[in-house]
């Protein structure tokens, strides 16, 4: 049965990589840079667009603050850029905004950053698919027809493609992401060379329409108000900008350096675009309305519901190239290929957050290990399964996806910059070299005006897309909070609870006698139960064995083995794929090959819970490695047994419902237990 699902699954990602073989699957810059900056480098495709929607409001008249706007987010952009810069060399371990909060402003800050970070990603993959979707189905109709179906599928072909490896995903993803990066430069350039040098007249698809203003003669607070909205829609330039610090082990060393190296590259390159953009749309008179059917004017009469609004970029290509010529066609397919790969910037950021969370117990430890591509699998499939119901339950419409937009990331941005401010005052407290100061102050500047600057922008973000869907990821995000510190709970239940005493107690006593074989992972009470159990049982061996995933575990695990003297031989099988059963079935395969017609006992510690959520953190490994040793002949699988406190409440829950089958009863069926009327015979 392993062998017919595993054919089909190389198929799908690979053949399985060795350990040893990470390093090479590190990145450099030139791959580094689309796979972690796609997302904000892609933004430049519909952020302009978001900023003349918003204007349009107050009519085509509002279209002359939009070059204001697109300073303010320029500005937002390189202190960013700058503030991240100073966070990818003081932490690259990958934590990025989690690690930095976490450390500077405690675990609840950390929480509320990873719990911003986890959303927004997935808002990422959902916006970046569904507006792909919608540019792709202007020129296909069955992609209209059929949106959500697509956008589903082309999330799995991403999914498949992430389950290869980083490194492999990165190759696919950089053809597409330089191409429509140099078809903005070239459009920009041709752009500015025909209407500066050549005096020629450019004119947008939509230049000779009207708009029709839904507030018209806005002034004061309710002006304010429209710009300070506008601005929050073009911040979207700004999103995955943080994946590159959580991304900072997947970069090739020195690994701060190339990744500051690529944030400063992402930066001068979205910026570029953006401005760029912005620029020809107004030089070439470009049109766009909330609510097009009604608002777009055409001689006089609203285009109607036929009318379809092609976006920013695509006009402005029109505009610049000719409309249908190779250089339009070539930049409109550019442009849907790298909103669609534009969620690879989360597939690569949400795993490795998801990791560094699991190993702090605030998600299932399964989110932590590498799968055979030596990619975070797990986190990988669950930000697919994430996606996917996001898209389904809103129609994969980026128009109602992207009002959730924003709000995460500058969460994250405002937090990880205060802690930033609280590191760099920790570390001048105890500096003493006057040239390495002069470094810290100037970082500490840097990242107060980031803390500053993006702090207000979180705050115009809250006030102007609360009522317009932003409640929704502030909702998501309190259940990713709720849901964190439920599992940390009850992770840090448990090991108090199996925590190994330091004197001996009831679980070293022994019990029977038995030849086995003991699975250690690590040196707690369920384990000297186990050991306990097995010493007392009638064996011609007997051995404890643990597969060695993470060498620094296992060296602390011999350790502790070691200092507690346990009287049993403790031998390390390596596996270099990281996986659990195949070594183990091996390994009692072996034992039986020289042994024919011994029995091998395989004793396995297991939790007893009482909750049926408590099954996904738990028992896990072991529940696969019975599934394959019930079916090798000679070996005998036996569970030890420990009960965590919480199976106590599925005792009494079983007690108030006063329910209990006798061996045998579901073949004899239910019985009668109600008191049988006499039968009148004697």
């Amino acid at each position: 049965m392993s062998k017919l699902t595993d054919v089909p699954k190389r198929i799908l990602i690979g053949r399985a990589l060795r350990s040893e073989k990470l390093g090479e699957t590190l990145l450099p810059k030139r791959i580094a840079l689309p796979v972690f900056a796609s997302d904000p480098l892609s933004s430049v495709a519909y952020a302009p667009g978001e900023v003349l929607l918003v204007l349009s409001i107050a009519g085509v008249s509002a279209y002359h603050f939009s070059p204001w706007i697109a300073a303010a987010v320029v500005v937002l952009m390189f202190t960013v850029v700058a503030s991240y810069r100073q966070n990818v060399r003081a932490y690259p371990s990958g934590g990025g905004d989690y690690e930095v909060a976490n450390t500077n402003l405690g675990p609840k800050a950390g929480l509320t950053v990873a719990s911003a970070l986890l959303v927004d990603y997935v808002l990422t993959v959902a916006v970046s698919i569904s507006s792909g979707v919608e540019n792709l189905g202007s020129a296909i109709p069955f992609v209209v027809e059929h949106k959500v179906f697509c956008a589903v599928g082309i999330i799995v072909l991403l999914t498949l493609m992430n389950l290869r490896g980083v490194r492999e995903s990165g190759k696919l993803f950089a053809i597409p992401t330089y191409v429509f990066v140099a078809g903005v430069f070239i459009m920009i350039a041709w752009g500015a060379f025909k209407g500066i040098v050549l005096d020629e007249s450019m004119r947008a698809p939509t230049a000779d329409y009207e708009i029709k203003p839904e507030h018209e003669g806005l002034a004061g607070f309710a002006l304010l108000f429209l710009l300070l909205r506008a601005f929050s829609s073009g911040c979207a330039a700004l999103t995955g900008v943080e994946a590159i610090s959580n991304g900072v082990p997947a970069f090739r060393k020195p690994k701060s350096r190339n990744a500051a190296t690529t944030l400063l590259l992402m930066g001068a390159l979205a910026v570029t675009m953006f401005c760029g953009i912005i620029g020809l749309a107004m030089a070439t008179g470009v049109k766009m309305a909330e609510f097009p059917a009604k608002d777009l004017i055409a001689d006089g009469v609203p285009v109607g519901p036929d009318y379809v609004q092609n976006p920013v970029i695509s006009q402005v290509a029109a505009a610049v190239f000719g409309d249908g010529t190779f250089f339009f066609v070539l930049l409109a397919a550019a442009t849907a290929l790298v909103l669609f790969l534009a969620a690879n910037t989360a597939y690569n950021g949400f795993p490795l957050l998801g990791s560094i969370l699991a190993q702090d117990r605030y998600l299932p430890r399964q989110l932590h290990t590498r799968g055979d591509r030596l990619a975070f699998s797990n986190g990988i499939v669950l930000l697919a399964g994430a996606a996917i119901l996001l898209v389904w339950l809103y129609g994969a419409d980026s128009t109602k996806l992207i009002q959730l937009y924003i709000v995460g990331v500058f969460v994250s941005f405002t937090l990880s910059q205060t802690g930033m401010v609280r590191h760099w005052n920790r570390h001048l407290r105890t500096e003493r070299n006057k040239a390495k100061r002069r470094h810290m102050i100037r970082s500490r500047a840097i990242n107060t005006f980031g803390a500053f600057f993006t702090g207000v922008v979180l705050v115009v973000v809250l006030a102007t897309k609360f009522t317009h869907g932003a409640w929704v990821a502030l909702l998501g995000m309190v259940i990713f909070y709720g849901t964190m510190t439920a599992i940390r709970r009850h992770y840090d239940r448990v090991a108090e609870e199996i925590a190994a005493p330091d004197e001996p107690g009831d679980d070293s006593v022994r019990p029977s006698r038995v030849h086995a074989i003991v699975l250690v992972s690590k040196v707690h009470r369920p384990t000297l139960r186990a050991v306990a159990y097995a010493k007392a049982m009638r064996f011609d061996r007997l051995e404890a064995i643990s597969i060695s995933v993470d060498p620094a575990e296992t060296k602390a695990l011999q350790k502790e083995w070691e200092r507690r003297g346990i009287n049993v031989p403790l031998k390390i099988l390596d596996s270099p794929y990281r996986e659990i059963t195949r070594p183990v079935i091996e390994y009692v395969k072996g034992l039986r090959t020289e042994n024919p017609r011994d029995v091998v006992s395989v004793v396995i510690p297991e939790y007893v819970v009482g909750h049926w959520y408590e099954h996904f953190l738990h028992n896990q490994s072991a529940l696969r490695l019975k599934g394959r040793l019930l079916f090798t002949p000679g070996v005998m699988v036996t569970s030890v047994p420990y009960q965590l406190v919480s199976s106590e409440a599925a005792k009494q829950r079983a007690r108030k419902r006063q329910e209990w089958n006798a061996p045998g009863s579901v073949r004899r069926g239910p019985v009668d237990r109600r008191p049988k009327e006499p039968s009148g015979k004697a």
